[in-house]
Parts: C-alpha cells; structure tokens; sequence
C-alpha cells in the first residue's frame, strides 16, 4: 500500500472512532518512541479518563483467506512497554470481527466496525457494511496476478531482480510487454530498489508477509482446481508423486519440512492428478459439505522460478507459508511460523 493511501485509511479509521465518542490522537512512532526506527503511526484512544494507546498496524483488504496471515503478523512479539496492535482496514464482516475478537484482536475498519478493549474502554460494533463508493475503490487497487507471479519469481531467486526482463518474464510465467509496469510497481511499493540497469529486491520479512497477504487476496482462489476425498489420507507419505508434475504445500509440505503437523488437507500443486493416482488412493470428488480426508488441488502459476528449490517434492517455502496461513487455522499459523524460523528468516529477516 502506497504511504498516500495507508494515511488516507488511518484517517478513516479515526474518524469512524471519534463517530462512537471517543477521543483520537495520531503521532509518529519514531516521534512518541524516544528515537525509534520504527516506522508507522501511534494511536491514542480516550473516554473520560481512560486512554488506551495503540500501534498501527494497516492492512488494505480483509477476507477469511487473510485473517490467518494479519493473527500472525500482528503476534510478532513486541518490545516490553509497547502499545497494542491495531488492525486497521478497510472493511471487517461480522463473521470476521467475531474472528478476530476471539483471537483478542482488536480493531477499526472504515465503515465504523470496531472492537477496542481494556482500561476503562469497551467498543464492539459490527454489522456496519462499506459505502458502494468505497468498495469500487478497493476492488480498484487489487494486485495483478502479473505482479504477484513476478515477485513470487523474485522471492524464490535472489539474483532473478537483476536479470533481463525476458528471464524474469519466463521465470514468473508473465507476458514480456507487463514487466516494466511491474518493475514500476514494485519500486513504488518499496519493494524493489532500481539504480540505472541494477535492480535489487528488498528482502525482508514485510515484503514476505505483504505478498502472502496479496496471495492470498488475489491470486489463490483463482489456483483451485478441485476438492477430493482421499481413502488412502493418512498414508499420504507413501503416494509415488511425479515432482515434475506434483508438489505439496500448505499442511503436508510443512509436515515434510519439520513441522509437528498431522495434515488436515492435503494441498497439490499440478494442472491436474494423473489417472494412475486417484486409482491408487482411491480420490474421489468431493462434495461442497466435505470436510474430512479432503485432497485440494492448485494449479500452478509460475514458469521456471521453482527449479531453484531443491526439494522436488514440495513448493517453495514461501509458498508453503502462504498457503498456512491462508488457512486461518491456529495450527497452520504456528506451523508457518517454524517454516518462516528455519527456511525464510534467513533470507527475509524481521526489519
């Protein structure tokens, strides 16, 4: 998110608190936190004589697939004294503001739902829907697939950045003539540093987050194929998978990359599941009120970006991330952040 934007939403959101008779203040972090580095906006929330102080956290859109990446984003430890998180978004549904609050997740979105708890303050509306305005205005600013393919690419290779646009293209599966619009787009998010002809990614945790979150979002509920039941579910170990055409993520990847997980779903990544398979564990199609011994099939969306990952049986590691997260299961969130410990915060460390 642009920082115009973000602004533009923070102020939202403050207003929508002043609406329920609360007092708001908005400073910089760095100014409130005694030469803090730390990017981002302080919130100070009161009612009479109570006040509670808050730390900013925006998020542009939330949906059921997100809500699991924002628990874990917002979960990350925070020094001793800190203020609380607040999620700050555009638009909240009830189902998901009893989410959060479940979750002790307290929050603010444009349209006036809120839940603020603790020191003498109590707020917790729901049910408050966006203006149509707003909601053209969000549908306006969603991610191309394009570009999230591209830093999906960039992600997996470090050096990719640097190379010709005709090698990133084929690497992210995009067309040719949408990289320099892309490239562009990631240097305005701050994603992408460019010099001349030298470019180079900013690698850190923000940026894994922010393209999980935008997977999520925009891009991963466009990769599913189909849902199977699986007879042979708990043996899913032993199913002779062609890496070449199959890789697993989400439940099962983290489970093969040292998680303490008993996969729920089984997630595959291929264009389709060879005949030879689904006779073999006996896969089924499964109906809408499925639940149980259920495989989900993706399809793909990159070129060549995974032949860097050398464990042919899985998704990268980001990817993998991603796809717990979007779960929004506990577990799954606790599973992607030992997957984020031993296989990505090397490479996109906490900044």
């Amino acid at each position: 998110m642009s920082a115009e934007r973000e602004i533009a939403l923070l102020e939202r959101a403050a207003q929508a608190l002043r609406g329920h008779g609360l007092s708001v203040t908005m400073e910089s972090e760095t100014t409130l936190g005694g030469g803090r580095n730390t990017a981002g906006t302080w919130l100070s929330v009161s009612k009479d004589n109570s006040r509670i102080d808050y730390s900013a956290r925006v998020t542009r859109r939330l949906t059921p697939g997100t809500v699991g990446h924002v628990l874990a984003r917002h979960d990350h430890p925070l020094d001793a004294g800190c203020p609380l998180p607040l999620l700050i978004t555009d638009h909240v549904t009830s189902p998901l503001a009893d989410r959060l609050r479940a979750n002790d997740q307290q929050f603010v979105d444009a349209a006036g739902n809120a839940y603020l708890e603790g020191r003498g303050v109590f707020i917790y509306v729901t049910g408050r829907k966006l203006r149509e305005k707003q909601i053209a205005l969000r549908a306006s600013q969603s991610f191309a697939s394009s570009r999230l393919k591209v830093l999906f690419s960039l992600i997996c290779d470090a050096e990719l950045a640097g190379a010709p646009y005709p090698a990133i293209a084929a690497a992210a599966d995009v067309a040719l003539g949408t990289m320099r619009a892309v490239v562009a787009d990631l240097q305005e998010h701050g994603w992408m540093q460019v010099n001349g002809k030298q470019r180079r990614l900013n690698r850190n945790r923000r940026l894994l987050d922010d393209w999980a979150d935008a997977y999520a979002r925009e891009l991963r509920g466009k990769t599913l194929i189909g849902r199977y039941s699986a007879a042979n579910f708990l043996h899913w170990r032993e199913w002779a998978l062609n890496p070449a055409h199959l890789r697993w993520s989400g439940e099962p990847a983290a489970a093969l990359l040292g998680c303490d997980l008993d996969p729920g779903v089984l997630t595959l990544y291929s264009d389709k599941l060879p005949a030879r398979l689904i006779a073999h564990e006996h896969l089924a199609p499964a109906g809408p009120l499925a639940y149980e011994k259920l495989v989900e099939l993706r399809k793909p969306f990159w070129g060549e970006s995974l032949n860097l990952w050398g464990r042919l049986d899985c998704v990268p590691p980001a990817l993998v991330y991603a796809d717990l997260l979007a779960t929004g299961n506990a577990r799954c969130i606790e599973a992607a952040q030992i997957v984020y410990d031993y296989w990505l915060a090397r490479a996109f460390p906490v900044r």
